[in-house]
């Protein structure tokens, strides 16, 4: 019920929401929705809400980041993320960009205007008024993290000549942040009625000063915050979580909504090239390292053990590896993936829609596994922005910051493993800061592959100039055997060498943050770009 109101709001949007194109200078609306015509109903805010709502994160936004890191690939340069994942980008040649202030421009109009509704009550006005701010916050938070300095603008511009406007500090910006998000915490509803999900609730506030905290190194807020968020839940299963018949389950905070035919999301992009996919974005040999053994050994520690053969890698590893990826000898869409023998239409050269590392992604795709004929151009299954399982990671990685290496910090990383089908942390193995340290930032990595967190961790933890300078490799090539594993996939010998995509490059600070769009500095002179830089 909600995904098909939402779309006949998003109809309508496109009629009377155009105030909020920021095409001229990247900061000032266009249009404006007119208060003696609009913003008398309860019908007006729903109206005006669902345009703030649209487009204010996207699959693509999310998936796509990635690349940016030393989880993924972007195979195609037009797309915007290679050149931010190598490092050759300019204010000229930015990429993928961030900087936009469309859904802002949105929010501002929205909270200007919505107190003319009087015949709505004030309360529904204020929780109206407090998804606003929550929307506006998580874009400067977005735009923050990715430029630095940036204009912080709270209200719409009358004239053209007002949106040239300079950058304000970062530590304004984040303050103006964090005030917001503390302020609308208990004004914003804990829950909505099944046919309002997707909206902001207590929870959505709370993970994103969570994710804030932890972003700017503030550890002792991160993990107030994160303790005080509760009603939510593991989903009994890491899989299972991203099957699109469980998309409204208890471990969701906060998600992206899509509908079939009407609003719907595109997996073309994500699948491999043999089932008609694109191989966009697909994952690096070095995040397939990065899942542990079964046992919770390490794959380096498992192969001095006699227990990990490289050239047959993909047996006996953490479940969220075959949950994640397509690797090599997987069943995926009633298919054996053949991606490193040279006949197949997966492989890296035969075509340009093969993956160039050998692996696709597979998270939120098992819809193929339950129906290889599912139309992945027409996709309504939502995708996640906050989840549980990111909490208690932070829980962890506070205590661990905090030096507070206790049974709190444990139990959480337990939790998440546990549900992925892994042993509970070795507590002999993993006692000191250092090495506990290690190894929740790997856990993040393999929990949250391709959900779009990975670019920022690697900067904030300031390891982006190891992990992102050098050569990016894909799968060693060579057969798919005839035998199986337990699971069902089949075995493979690979003896080739790995595939070596490209060389990357980043530059600490300079590539910590993205070059404001020349386009943007055209347009409004005063905007400078970032320093050192760009």
């Amino acid at each position: 019920m909600l995904k098909m109101r939402k779309l006949i709001y998003l109809l309508a949007i496109t009629v009377v929401f155009s105030a909020c194109d920021d095409s001229f200078l990247e900061t000032a609306p266009n249009d404006a929705l007119s208060p003696s015509t609009f913003w008398k109903t309860k019908n007006d805010l729903d109206l005006a809400l669902t345009g703030c709502y649209n487009e204010f994160e996207s699959s693509g936004n999310i998936f796509y980041r990635d690349a940016g890191s030393d989880n993924a690939y972007n195979n195609f340069p037009w797309e915007g993320w290679t050149n931010i994942g190598n490092g050759i980008l300019s204010a000229a040649d930015p990429g993928s960009s961030y900087y936009n202030f469309s859904t802002i421009n949105r929010c501002n109009e929205f909270l200007a205007n919505c107190d003319n509704a009087t015949a709505v009550s004030e309360d529904d006005r204020t929780i109206y008024k407090a998804q606003a701010r929550f929307l506006r916050a998580y874009k400067y938070y977005t735009l923050t993290v990715n430029y630095g300095d940036v204009p912080l603008i709270l209200e719409n511009f009358d004239h053209p000549e007002e949106a040239k406007v300079p950058r304000n500090s970062q530590a304004e910006v984040r303050t103006f942040i964090e005030d917001e998000l503390k302020d609308i915490i208990d004004i914003l509803p804990e829950s909505y009625s099944e046919a309002d999900q997707g909206k902001a609730t207590k929870g959505a506030a709370q993970a994103l000063l969570m994710r804030y905290y932890l972003y700017f190194g503030e550890y002792e807020d991160a993990l107030t915050t994160a303790n005080s968020i509760s009603g939510y839940s593991l989903f009994p299963s890491f899989d299972g979580l991203f099957d699109p018949s469980n998309e409204q389950n208890n471990e969701v905070i906060l998600s992206v909504q899509y509908t079939p035919d009407l609003y719907r999301t595109d997996y073309t992009p994500y699948l491999p090239n043999s089932i008609g996919g694109w191989s966009s974005v697909v994952p690096t040999q070095s995040l397939v390292d990065a899942y542990e053994m079964i046992d919770g050994k390490t794959i380096e520690e498992a192969e001095l053990a006699g227990e990990y053969d490289p050239a047959n890698p993909y047996v006996n590893r953490d479940p969220r590896l075959r949950a994640s990826v397509v690797y090599p000898g997987q069943i995926f869409a009633n298919k054996v993936y053949r991606s490193i023998e040279e006949d197949s239409n997966d492989y890296f050269n035969k075509a340009d829609n093969a993956s160039k590392t050998g692996y696709n992604f597979k998270k939120y795709t098992t819809f193929k596994d339950l129906n290889p004929d599912a139309p992945h151009w027409n996709m309504g299954n939502d995708v996640f922005i906050f989840r549980y399982a990111e909490v208690l990671l932070t829980i962890a990685e506070a205590k661990i910051e905090l030096n507070e290496i206790d049974n709190e910090l444990y139990d959480a990383l337990d939790a998440v493993r546990e549900r992925a089908g892994m042993p509970k942390v070795n507590r002999t193995k993993y006692a000191t800061q250092s090495s506990l340290r290690e190894l929740v930032r790997n856990e993040r990595r393999v929990e949250f592959a391709m959900e779009g967190l990975r670019r920022d961790d690697i900067i904030r933890w300031d390891i982006a100039k190891e992990v992102l300078n050098g050569d990016l490799k894909g799968a060693m090539r060579g057969i798919v055997l005839e035998t199986t594993q337990p699971n069902g996939d089949y075995n493979v010998s690979m003896t080739l060498p790995e595939n070596l995509i490209e060389n990357r490059s980043f530059e600490a600070p300079k590539n910590n943050l993205l070059p404001i769009p020349q386009s943007a500095i055209d347009k409004n002179p005063k905007l400078a770009p970032n320093n050192p830089g760009y």
